[in-house]
């Protein structure tokens, strides 16, 4: 089993010191803790931490179950409660007063929300909000369903809430099927219209692969309009490697030789391609792709797209259904079939060997998340995805041929 973290940013968020972090945002708002559990962890080792906590608070008029999160950097923050032991800043607040997002406290109380349907032109008559996602200081999505409609208010940083915008309405006139913009706002709210279809990644829960030709998800690709490749690049996760590898090193201290090793060897073979002019989703697996009777109906989250590799859009949808395909999830049987079905289609779109080159890279970066979503047994799935991204390695320098290839797909 892995030891204890030796990173000091991470242990203080995640160790004794919690109770009194939570305490110094309480005390002064007169609420008492209760008790705490950690919920998520962003570790950026040589930058800054973020964790947040499901907090049990005793308030004066009763008690009740709160969300926290707290950012541990070598810089003072602006905005929000700040603590400091000289060398260390940390900021705290409660959900939704999260002070890099100020639209999302707007985005969850039914008044607020009703002024901002009235805004569109849309009626608010019987709000109902529900939380669907929250990335401390990233982003958060709330479904908002009312007597006559259904929409999602996303909620980002306000500098980027422009720029997404954008890419909305550029990919919507393109004729791609993503989330039609009904309109934004300067404090980082974009309101969205809802994709038809279901998600693949619960299609392949059925126990199969749920499209009925693998072709669509290159044709989908290819509906990017050329406008894509003049976005700002931004690098694909396998490139993110090394960064990746630290995130594990400091959580689980034991694996760190081994995912370092294999980082440098998805760096190393990267070096061998260019960047890539092509348009390019940048996210592209099956939490967001959408599938209508057995057709893909919509791409969600476009916040990543720009110029890069098709290799960079394959691998990282190989990557996805292979953790799926091995982890204790509803779709893996699904995911399994799907992989087996799409991996050779899939492989004669790119290079075999870059194409398994980067799912190795985006695998590795998938192992973080067991311990960032704090999943039980965190330490063991963490060492599978990592056992899972030498497989993609191992068939990556068989060019996708023979034993190797061999044992990546018996997959269980």
């Amino acid at each position: 089993m892995p030891g204890p973290s030796t990173d000091p940013g991470l242990a203080l968020l995640t160790g004794p010191s919690v109770p009194d972090i939570l305490d110094a945002a309480l005390t002064p708002a007169g609420g008492t803790l209760l008790g705490w559990t950690l919920r998520d962890v962003d570790h950026r080792p040589g930058d800054r931490t973020t964790a947040s906590y499901d907090a049990r608070v005793a308030w004066a008029d009763g008690e009740r179950e709160e969300t926290f999160a707290a950012t541990v950097s070598g810089s003072r923050p602006s905005g929000g409660l700040v603590v400091t032991d000289g060398d260390r800043y940390v900021q705290v607040w409660r959900f939704p007063f999260d002070p890099e997002l100020p639209g999302l406290a707007a985005a969850c109380f039914p008044s607020s929300v009703g002024d901002l349907l009235r805004g569109l032109g849309l009626s608010p008559d019987g709000v109902q909000l529900r939380v669907v996602s929250y990335r401390p200081r990233k982003r958060a999505v709330v479904e908002v369903v009312t007597s006559r409609h259904r929409l999602f208010v996303k909620v980002l940083r306000p500098r980027q809430v422009r720029d997404v915008d954008s890419r909305h309405r550029v990919l919507t006139a393109a004729g791609v099927p993503v989330p039609r913009t009904l309109g934004w706002s300067d404090d980082g709210i974009i309101v969205l219209a809802p994709l038809r279809g279901t998600p693949l990644r619960v299609a392949l829960e059925s126990g199969a692969t749920a499209l009925r030709d693998p072709g669509e998800l290159v044709a989908t690709l290819d509906r990017l309009p050329p406008e894509v490749a003049g976005l700002p690049r931004r690098a694909p996760w396998s490139a993110h490697a090394s960064h990746y590898a630290g995130v594990i090193a400091a959580a689980s201290p034991s694996l760190g030789p081994r995912v370092r090793s294999l980082a440098a060897t998805v760096s190393s073979g990267l070096d061998a391609y260019d960047e890539g002019d092509e348009p390019t989703y940048g996210d592209f697996y099956d939490a967001q792709l959408f599938v209508e009777h057995g057709a893909i109906s919509g791409l969600l989250d476009i916040d990543t797209i720009g110029p890069g590799r098709r290799s960079d859009d394959l691998g990282c949808l190989l990557a996805h259904l292979s953790v799926l395909a091995t982890g204790p999830f509803a779709a893996a049987a699904g995911a399994r079939a799907a992989l087996t079905e799409w991996l050779p289609l899939l492989s004669r779109q790119a290079d075999p060997a870059e194409l398994r080159l980067r799912a190795a890279g985006v695998t590795l970066s998938l192992a973080t998340g067991p311990y960032r979503a704090q999943d039980p047994d965190w330490e063991r799935a963490t060492a599978d995805r990592v056992g899972l991204a030498e497989r993609w390695l191992d068939a990556a320098a068989a060019g996708g041929k023979g034993a190797a290839e061999n044992a990546l797909m018996r997959l269980s």
